[in-house]
């Protein structure tokens, strides 16, 4: 699994530093460790930084260095591209400039149009030992994407909770009030869409080293997401997104990014 993980020196970059260099030490191949600046007389500084940087890599992962020059998202979506990566790692600043609010932060644009997952590494950078992945009932499922893309990243050792978010919104003419605030389990044993959608996740990850469970909250979705986060302490929060049309297109991508510039820990953005 080829793993590109983006520095620039500051503290938020750090953070995908150590992020990419836990998650690297039992991969098939060491990661790329990459800075761009945007002048070329900066290139001195830009190795100096990278080569502070391999301190956070451990268990002989030597990671590879490599320079661009240019405006920052620009330069990661092509290295990525460029280099066949199957996995981006990110910072994200907490505070954004008036430019970067109406533009979108660096992290913010990498995810937008790179072609592969991204992990916006933030807040408390730990072992990702409980994760969160929300299943927006969007086919191919995220489950399926995430073992397509991501499941390398996997040790076996974690506790993975899928969740639904309901909402009365969107909910098709005709059904019953009480599928509104059913558990996740009374869903799957009545066989509702919902239900099935969580059946299949957990199929997709019926592996003994891995304890899975669904679960189903009630309400506005980008709230009770950022609610389930808070309450149960995940290490990473895993969402979809995908190149739809129309308004579709715009509800999930709005979702999205309200999860990611609002969640305080670690997001994984698949395709």
């Amino acid at each position: 699994m080829k793993v590109l993980i983006a520095t620039g020196g500051s503290p938020h970059s750090t953070r995908a530093v150590c992020f990419g260099a836990d998650l690297c030490t039992h991969l098939d191949q060491p990661p790329t460790l990459l800075m761009v600046v945007r002048r070329p007389q900066d290139i001195p500084r830009a190795d100096a930084i990278l080569q502070q940087a391999l301190a956070n890599f451990h268990d002989g992962v030597v990671p590879r260095l490599r320079v661009r020059v240019g405006q920052p998202a620009e330069e990661i979506i092509a290295e990525a591209r460029e280099g066949g990566y199957d996995l981006i790692i990110v910072g994200e600043r907490q505070s954004h400039t008036l430019k970067a609010r109406l533009l979108g932060s660096t992290a913010l644009q990498v995810v937008e149009h790179a072609a592969c997952p991204v992990i916006i590494a933030k807040g408390d950078i730990r072992p990702i030992r409980r994760i969160l992945m929300c299943d927006s009932g969007a086919r191919p499922s995220i489950l399926s994407r995430f073992t397509a893309q991501l499941a390398q990243t996997l040790r076996g050792r974690e506790e993975i909770t899928v969740l639904h978010v309901m909402s009365q919104i969107p909910a098709w003419p005709g059904v019953p009030d009480e599928q509104l605030e059913a558990p996740a389990e009374e869903l799957i044993r009545q066989g509702t869409p919902e239900g099935e959608w969580l059946a299949d996740d957990l199929a997709a990850l019926a592996r003994p080293d891995i304890e899975a469970r669904p679960k189903v909250r009630h309400g506005a979705v980008v709230e009770e997401i950022l609610a389930e986060t808070q309450e149960q302490d995940y290490d990473l929060v895993v969402i979809g997104a995908h190149r739809g049309q129309g308004w579709e297109r715009v509800l999930l991508e709005d979702i999205a990014r309200e999860i990611i510039t609002h969640v305080d820990r670690p997001v994984a953005v698949v395709r």
